[in-house]
């Protein structure tokens, strides 16, 4: 069996995964707070995870896995959103929960086996809160239930830093019913307008950090074996679940508590800058495909840098595997295979060893490369271990390949437009019409080669299928 091992960040060291039980591998990741469209950082964790969830399944058998990743569906910005539209705040949550997929297949990200939505599981966290007070570590107050920080003396384990530290490094809410600055809330009051629940302390809604721990114990038990998430999570929202998950539900002694392997990955930027709005480098994945960037080429550049390193996303990464894939995908386009084959070509070339050791995925992609030049000068059966090992990676599977058949499809029909204006044009001695559909392809992003024997269309990096249809 393929050995896994993965940097676990409550360490700080790489180990040997070992389930806690081989039949039942779980994994926790958590998901969007659905008020608006993903953007390129949020989409960085669903493919780092979507890896090894592939690589999970592998191992394991597809039947011995649960991935959760869960929804945010009432937060104080879906409550803003509401207010600034007018929408009804189930209208919102609904529509941008189901962009959130759209965009994430779009990337070629299986779904996970569950996907809680907060909403659905508000009984279990006020059976969770009910049980921290009672066992002390927390308390009520003015309407509020807060976690009290220092009833967990492993506060501040996951991020390595010191209450003190985190409390001058950190936007910290003062409140005079708060004990300790660093106290969160677990429950708060709602107003007559916003969205609220009944519970013992009043009508109210649950805080942010409250919901994933009662969705995890809910669906994959009081401990399970990797939480993961983007850096950003890491304090306070991560650091924040392990203290009332672990207060909640004890660990034997000697044993670790909720979750035992912690994945984080690093945050993105873009040419060298943080994404930001004010920068105008912002943008969603939306915004990437709807201006002809591939959902496959999007995952590719995210694979080529190894998650715990900042990825920076630039025009020319993006170029260069848009060029690649179009490459790839010509050299497997009239081979089939089974989804969800057994990958043993992958392992072959060692392109599951490199995803298991901490999800190395450019060396994954190095390797593919080679079974790549290799199935080019190839057979069918080079072809199809290429296609299979890709398809490991989640790369030039049937459902991703649509942007390059596309193109195929309308390049085609052009070719043969181009041909009947040249040959009208050798009638009548006006070139006109033809070096104007030239040069608009050109523009495009389309190579035209034109000889005596016929004429050739080739899509290069960047090109803009939306030109193309208005040229048909």
């Amino acid at each position: 069996m393929t050995t896994i091992k993965l940097h676990n960040t409550l360490t700080r060291r790489k180990e040997t995964f070992e389930p806690l039980e081989r039949e039942n591998v779980r994994m926790y990741v958590c998901g969007p707070t659905v008020y608006d469209r993903a953007h390129l950082g949020n989409a960085r964790p669903v493919v780092v995870f979507d890896v090894l969830y592939r690589l999970l399944r592998h191992v394991y058998g597809e039947e011995h896995v649960t991935y959760v990743r869960n929804f945010t569906d009432v937060d104080d910005k879906i409550i803003a959103r509401a207010e600034e539209t007018g929408r009804p705040i189930e209208a919102i949550t609904e529509e941008t929960t189901q962009w959130f997929l759209d965009d994430m297949a779009a990337l070629g990200a299986l779904e996970p086996d569950a996907m809680p939505r907060a909403t659905q599981y508000i009984a279990q966290m006020i059976a969770m809160i009910a049980e921290l007070i009672e066992k002390g570590h927390a308390y009520e107050e003015e309407g509020h239930v807060l976690f009290e920080v220092e009833s967990y003396p492993a506060y501040g384990r996951l991020s390595g830093r010191s209450v003190e530290d985190m409390i001058a490094g950190a936007r910290v809410e003062v409140a005079p019913y708060k004990r300790n600055p660093m106290d969160f809330v677990l429950w708060k009051p709602s107003t007559p307008d916003q969205p609220g629940w009944e519970s013992p302390w009043g009508r109210g809604r649950p805080g942010w950090h409250i919901e994933c721990s009662a969705m995890s114990n809910e669906l994959l038990g009081p401990r399970f074996d990797i939480h993961g998430g983007g850096n950003d999570l890491m304090f306070p929202h991560h650091e924040n679940e392990i203290a009332q998950s672990c207060c909640a539900h004890p660990a034997p002694v000697g044993e670790e508590c909720f979750a035992r392997y912690w994945l984080h990955n690093e945050m993105l930027q873009v040419e060298g800058k943080k994404m930001s709005k004010s920068l105008g480098n912002f943008f969603t994945v939306r915004d990437l495909l709807d201006k002809g960037v591939p959902g496959e080429v999007i995952r590719f550049v995210f694979l080529s840098t190894h998650y715990r390193k900042p990825m920076d996303w630039t025009e020319r990464k993006v170029r260069e595997a848009e060029a690649k894939l179009m490459k790839w995908h010509k050299i497997v386009k009239d081979v089939t295979v089974n989804r969800f084959a057994n990958y043993a070509n992958a392992e072959r070339w060692g392109i599951v060893d490199a995803v298991a050791n901490d999800l190395n995925t450019p060396l994954a992609l190095r390797r593919l490369e080679t079974l790549g030049n290799m199935a080019e000068r190839g057979d069918n059966s080079h072809k199809r271990w290429f296609k299979e090992a890709a398809n490991f990676l989640g790369l030039l599977t049937d459902e991703q390949s649509g942007w390059v058949t596309l193109a195929d499809g309308i390049l085609q029909e052009l070719a043969y437009k181009l041909g009947d204006l040249r040959e009208a044009a050798r009638e009548t001695k006006d070139y006109t019409e033809v070096d104007a559909m030239k040069s608009a392809l050109v523009a495009a992003g389309v190579e035209v080669r034109m000889s005596k024997d016929g004429i050739e269309l080739e899509a290069k990096p960047g090109f803009d299928p939306a030109r193309l249809e208005a040229l048909k």
